[in-house]
């Protein structure tokens, strides 16, 4: 042990205290949630800083100015708000961070999900964490409140309301991001959403392609009982673990990611049998990194694991990529690949990938190629009718595409496509 004077020892010692006092970090953020701090900050995008003298009466009739203040102080020292000092006065606005908890023209924002985290029933389940090492048949939450979290949030309409809110909040900026980035649905006409909860992701997806005909919004029946009309989607009730509705292509996000590895096979076999030749199963899951290392993705997808450990199921867990692969290839699905459009949600399905090559890494003309890897084969065609075609040796420079933060490099090609695109769409055979 080293002498207590060192640095690294004192070091040590203020981490641990970090650590030790860390809950005040969450409970300060669902604090300034429940006031709508981020809403009277940015006020209709003016986002000027003003001290918290002053945010109070746009939140509160009355209050503590200066409690307010140490609430904003410590979530500034966490990237929440920009701090202004101005004669003397502490004054703030919202960093990108503070802008999620803004309440968009839908009434969505982080906030719900913030909200979600930190209600009365899911608090009781944190101080038995080490239970669910003692004993994992039963999850904190369920020790905690005498039954599981699935079935609780049911006979309790305002945290069904809540949770439905906060899934919402997360998932329409990332069903946006990844319409931006994924073709998947090119060619479907008939698309299942397992767990689509009020179907606002399959909404989202008919509006970008219309040429699917028709979605299933596929939840339990309790579930999709409460979801609106919305045009060409049929709301079906029923349990994933019995059968799934038939599609081209079965969609599911962050469905996968509470149940153990046996349940998730059985969810992926029904899912293999709703599927005609071909059919293609896409998932969106939080998916861990293979190395544990300081960085707010890696903390981000370990502390959810942590919270699905802790809430839903002591045996559900995050994974990370190979460990999906091989659960997919045992109800099967043999090609189940992985690649980001998000920092937390990683896009996983069992056909093909598309990636848009940023405008900087391209060159002014696309160029697709075939070329072995290892023993991994990738066909690379563009999305744009062909151009021409050439078998100029000058073309053989290296085409580089982005996959799960990843470059390979492909090279010496002998087959040429020019095409006035920058999608590329990937073919793992």
């Amino acid at each position: 042990m080293e002498e207590e004077g060192t640095d690294s020892r004192k070091q040590a010692k203020l981490v641990i205290m970090e650590l030790a006092n860390m809950i005040s970090v969450p409970m300060a953020l669902n604090a300034v949630v429940r006031l709508n701090v981020a809403d009277a900050i940015w006020n209709a995008g003016a986002n000027t800083p003003i001290s918290a003298a002053q945010i109070l009466p746009r939140i509160l009739p009355a209050g503590d100015a200066e409690n307010l203040q140490r609430l904003l102080r410590i979530l500034t020292s966490y990237g929440v708000f920009h701090e202004h000092i101005d004669a003397g006065e502490r004054k703030y606005s919202l960093t990108d961070v503070g802008k999620t908890l803004v309440t968009d023209e839908q009434g969505l924002s982080y906030g719900a999900y913030v909200l979600q985290h930190h209600q009365d029933a899911l608090m009781r389940a944190w101080p038995l964490v080490h239970e669910a090492v003692v004993d994992p048949t039963k999850e904190p939450f369920e020790r905690a409140n005498g039954e599981g979290a699935y079935g609780y949030y049911l006979k309790k309409e305002e945290m069904n309301e809540l949770m439905v809110k906060a899934m919402s909040g997360v998932s329409v900026p990332f069903i946006k991001a990844m319409l931006e980035g994924y073709d998947g649905f090119q060619g479907v006409e008939r698309l299942v959403d397992v767990g689509g909860s009020g179907g606002d992701c399959l909404r989202m997806i008919l509006q970008k392609h219309p040429t699917i005909k028709e979605g299933i919004n596929f939840d339990l029946p309790e579930v999709v009982a409460k979801a609106p009309p919305t045009p060409y989607v049929t709301h079906v009730g029923g349990d994933m673990f019995k059968s799934i509705p038939q599609g081209d292509a079965i969609f599911m996000k962050w469905v996968l990611t509470t149940w153990t590895d046996e349940e998730i096979k059985q969810i992926m076999r029904n899912c293999h049998k709703a599927l005609p030749e071909g059919g293609k199963l896409i998932a969106c899951e939080p998916v861990l990194p293979e190395h544990s290392d300081e960085s707010h993705r890696t903390r981000a997808l370990l502390e959810g694991d942590i919270f699905v450990m802790t809430i839903y199921r002591a045996k559900g867990k995050h994974r990370t990529e190979e460990q999906f692969r091989l659960l997919a290839i045992d109800a099967g699905f043999p090609h189940f690949r992985a690649f980001n459009v998000d920092h937390f949600y990683t896009v996983l399905d069992n056909n093909h990938h598309t990636f848009c090559l940023h405008p900087k890494l391209a060159p002014p003309k696309v160029i697709a190629c075939r070329r072995v890897i290892g023993q991994s084969s990738i066909a690379v065609a563009l999305n744009q009718n062909d151009v021409g075609a050439t078998k100029d040796a000058s073309l053989s420079h290296l085409l580089r595409l982005t996959l799960e933060s990843l470059w390979f490099i492909i090279a010496g090609a002998e087959e040429f496509v020019i095409r006035d695109a920058i999608h590329v769409r990937v073919v793992w055979s």
